[in-house]
């Protein structure tokens, strides 16, 4: 999924940053395009980490599935604060961009998902439920 949405990706970060500094000069146009790069690498690092923890078990998927957005969106707060430290730097652009770049990114991900992409990812069994499952076939063979 994060591969198809590179080109939308990159249209979005040309939108931005065009109309940002139509209306609000080099600045605020770099504002909004480091705001659709914080969105897309924000999914990027949220399929990344989704891959590795299905590659422990079906305990770290959830983990990160649900602390996973808590600490991105952490930092994506922090790095705003950072970023506002810089003169050029506007909060608001970044912030308008940031929204509604995550909720068009949401929407995509949606509509792929209900077009069956991803629909054959397999989550590997947690070891422990595996085991368990062995032993009660086991017993039922007994």
């Amino acid at each position: 999924m994060v591969r198809r949405a590179i080109l939308p990706s990159v249209l979005a970060f040309a939108i931005a940053a065009i109309v940002a500094a139509v209306f609000g000069g080099p600045g605020v146009a770099l504002s909004a395009a480091i705001g659709v790069i914080v969105v897309f690498v924000n999914f990027a690092v949220h399929g990344w980490s989704l891959g590795r923890a299905s590659a422990i078990s079906i305990t770290a998927v959830h983990a990160v599935a649900l602390v996973g957005p808590v600490v991105r969106i952490g930092i994506i707060v922090g790095l705003m604060f950072l970023l506002d430290t810089f003169a050029w730097f506007s909060p608001v652009a970044f912030g308008l961009t940031v929204v509604p770049a995550t909720i068009a990114l949401l929407v995509y991900e949606a509509r792929l998902t209900m077009r069956g992409v991803g629909g054959q990812l397999q989550i590997p069994a947690d070891p422990s439920a595996a085991r368990a499952n062995a032993a009660l076939a086991a017993k039922e063979n007994v």
